[in-house]
């Protein structure tokens, strides 16, 4: 059996804390998509920890987490943080392990992205030069070098050929940066890469589930953002929905029981590219400061905004989502009025429908208005004790997008969150 938990939104909901609160429940935490752009936040013993490449199980004794063939992973990022998680008492060496198929990210890979971003100029469309985007081209160039070839004599060898292969496309760049230094630290983060647990990604996962381990599989990233169904081009390079498990894993559909999505309250943005519901205002200001938004891999202000249903609903569709955390109640505190998008005007015409492109059409926001709840909810140890106009909200919300909205996170700690009853 396996349940999926992934974002509803742009990314940021807050993924890393509830899989943190889920993973207790499970046998395996596994990453099935993205890489290093993805900055998983969580707070271990009141300490910070944000992780972009090791699954958010990692801090549970005696769980497994497995880094899935659907992740392009950074050696160099993933030897920083196992020397993180090491620091605060926990051995990856024990219970982390990585697939085999898993694609690596080459310092080129990290020029090439920065080169291509530059190139576009004022069409930039966000991206996190992690160097995501010319893996996932390698990968689909049938180009790439996986983790499995790492245990290939002729590894380096293979390296040398793709290396001078982007080089010709830098030079066309006229990319002039010296990545010597990236290159040494590259190598030197595979030796330690080597000494991990390389499995074969598919098998094992296979045999956890025919013995009756259950799977928790994390998501990177938000389903806005998903290379076919979010808001093309300003998307990310993989699939973020609950179709891209099967492919990021190795396993069956049928395996899928329960869709967890995660929502904020609200809406955020990082980069380039269309929302409908932001906030260029105080009220704008005042969520990104209460809400502490900023890019926990980039470290950029997040463009925050209404909560979208039109794009949430959507969001559900596609990913056949049986149940909604919503994170980040606490931060509507002090507000008197809020706003939800309901749908969208077109052309003078109202739609519930996600269009093809919503950069290059004319695209109005219907509001639907509630009263703030203008209390502070951090301390509610259930739902009972949370405001009644809190309440309205939730059952508004659970109303438009006919999925169960089944916990509240009112706070950044991990015992904060709040299982509904209604």
């Amino acid at each position: 059996m396996v349940d999926v938990i992934l974002g509803l939104q742009w990314g940021d909901e807050g993924k890393g804390k509830i899989v943190d609160f889920f993973a207790r429940n499970y046998d395996v935490i596994a990453r099935f998509q993205g890489g290093p752009n993805a900055g998983h936040t969580l707070y271990v013993n009141d300490k910070k920890v944000v992780l972009h490449q090791i699954p958010s199980g990692i801090f549970h004794e005696n769980k497994t987490n497995l880094i899935g063939n659907g992740v392009v992973l950074d050696p160099v990022t993933l030897r920083r943080e196992c020397k993180s998680v090491t620091d605060m008492g926990v051995n990856p060496q024990k219970n982390l392990f990585i697939s085999q198929r898993t694609h690596l990210i080459l310092p080129t890979h990290r020029a090439l992205d920065k080169a291509s971003e530059m190139a576009k100029g004022t069409e930039k469309i966000g991206s996190t030069l992690k160097g995501i985007g010319p893996t996932y081209m390698d990968k689909t160039g049938r180009n790439g070098l996986r983790v499995g070839d790492l245990l290939d004599k002729s590894f380096t060898t293979q390296y040398i050929k793709l290396r001078l292969k982007h080089q010709r496309l830098l030079d066309n760049f006229n990319f002039q940066e010296d990545i010597t230094s990236w290159e040494e630290e590259f190598f030197e983060a595979l030796d330690f890469l080597r000494d991990l647990n390389i499995v074969n990604g598919e098998y094992f996962i296979h045999d956890k589930i025919q013995t009756g381990k259950k799977v928790l599989a994390e998501g990177a990233q938000g389903s806005m953002l998903d290379v076919d169904f979010g808001t093309f081009p300003f998307v990310t390079s993989s699939n973020t929905i609950s179709a891209a498990v099967c492919t990021g894993l190795g396993i069956a559909p049928r395996m899928i029981k329960e869709v967890i999505g995660i929502s904020k309250a609200y809406c955020t943005r990082v980069g380039s590219g269309p929302f409908p519901t932001e906030l260029n205002d105080d009220i704008g200001e005042l969520i990104r400061k209460a809400g502490n938004e900023f890019g926990a891999t980039t470290g950029r202000p997040r463009r925050c905004g209404w909560i979208d249903l039109v794009a949430l609903k959507f969001a559900c569709m596609i990913n056949g989502v049986t149940q909604i955390v919503m994170t980040k109640a606490d931060i509507l505190d002090s507000l008197n009025a809020l706003q939800v998008c309901k749908s969208y005007k077109i052309d003078g015409k109202e739609t519930v429908q996600v269009p093809f492109q919503m950069n290059k059409i004319n695209l109005e926001p219907v509001y639907e208005k509630f009263e703030g709840w203008a209390t502070d909810v951090a301390g509610c140890k259930n739902y009972e004790s949370m405001p009644l106009k809190m309440k309205a909200y939730i059952t508004y919300l659970e109303n438009y997008l006919d999925v169960p909205i089944k916990y509240i996170s009112n706070g950044p700690e991990r015992e904060q969150i709040v299982a509904v009853s209604n």
